[in-house]
């Protein structure tokens, strides 16, 4: 009689265990909404599409990915960084989000360090300076004569006023020694993508995910890779920087947040799920046949922390070498 008391009492302390507790020690019990600060089909949307994939079925749960573009980023990443630090609602962030943009708002809603964890740092989006086919220079240094012998004539294209290509293409501008081609932003790196393929627009940056498949179409042609090394995807392609322009270094990232509090052992959770997919040979493929370079081994999680404090700090100095601010 005692130990049916007994059994009974325990099995009405289990019951009357209050939900969340229960939700949090099963984590996760729920899909979790992972936030792209932009919009579909760029190349931070392709990250988190193929990794989200993998983590959800490693964790047995959907990841929903949710696009909130607008302000450069900084609407959806703004809205990552306040909400419920619970592991459901995380944020695939780039060097916009949070290299360049802390430096180049007067008015910055975030603190790309403070109000985020770093869940893990996926890779490098190595850029690719590309020049419409009607376009006479076949090399960086040619581009820089025509550039010089016909001022004010040509222009470069970029996803948008404060972008990381916008910033790319300025810092060439200066790093080149000074050129005169103007910007033109468009609202997104397919608008633009499209302009240079169809030779309307003469130049552009952008990175490997969006522009690589216009390279092997041959709409468009590639003068140099903007990284400081070359890019597995086009290992014959020579840097900016090898064809006589100096500290030049133009590329992006993805690093997987988790807003700020959110509690260690769902960090360490969603951190080993991340380290899992990317350990695993189908989605370091994908990865790279978008052209990203993929880290390996994976980073830790005081390794992605240490990389994005340097990321911040770089482009900051960039955002001050071109002059470039935004209210």
């Amino acid at each position: 009689m005692k130990i049916r008391t007994i059994v009974l009492g325990l099995l009405a302390c289990y019951l009357l265990v209050p939900p969340a507790a229960d939700a949090q020690e099963r984590y996760p019990s729920k899909p979790i909404r992972l936030v792209v600060p932009f919009a579909v089909g760029g190349a931070t949307d392709i990250m988190a599409r193929i990794v989200g994939q993998r983590m959800g079925e490693l964790l047995g749960q959907t990841f929903v990915v949710e696009n909130k573009a607008g302000a450069g980023g900084n609407l959806g990443s703004d809205y990552v960084a306040k909400a419920a630090p619970d592991g459901y609602t995380i944020l695939m962030a780039s060097a916009s989000t949070h290299g360049a943009n802390p430096a180049l708002y007067k008015k910055f809603p975030y603190d790309p360090v403070k109000d985020f964890i770093a869940l893990g740092a996926l890779g490098i989006n190595p850029s690719a300076f590309g020049v419409a086919n009607s376009v006479p220079a076949k090399d960086v240094q040619s581009l820089i004569a025509l550039v010089r012998a016909n001022p004010g004539k040509y222009s470069f294209g970029s996803g948008g006023v404060g972008s990381i290509l916008h910033l790319c293409g300025e810092q060439f501008k200066v790093r080149a020694g000074g050129l005169d081609i103007e910007h033109v932003p468009y609202r997104g790196s397919g608008p633009m993508m499209n302009d240079l393929a169809s030779g309307q627009l003469p130049m552009a940056f952008d990175v490997l995910p969006t522009i690589l498949p216009q390279i092997q179409a041959g709409t468009v042609r590639a003068l140099a890779n903007g990284a400081a090394v070359r890019a597995s995807q086009l290992a014959d392609l020579p840097t900016v920087q090898e064809q006589g322009v100096p500290g030049y270094e133009c590329y992006s990232w993805g690093i997987l947040f988790a807003p700020a509090k959110t509690p260690a052992p769902i960090v360490a959770t969603l951190h080993q799920a991340l380290v899992t997919a990317l350990a695993e040979e189908a989605v370091i493929k994908r990865l790279r046949d978008t052209g990203m370079e993929v880290f390996q081994p994976p980073r830790t999680l005081e390794q992605s922390d240490a990389f994005l404090r340097t990321e911040v700090a770089k482009w900051a100095a960039i955002v001050k070498e071109t002059g470039i601010q935004i209210d």
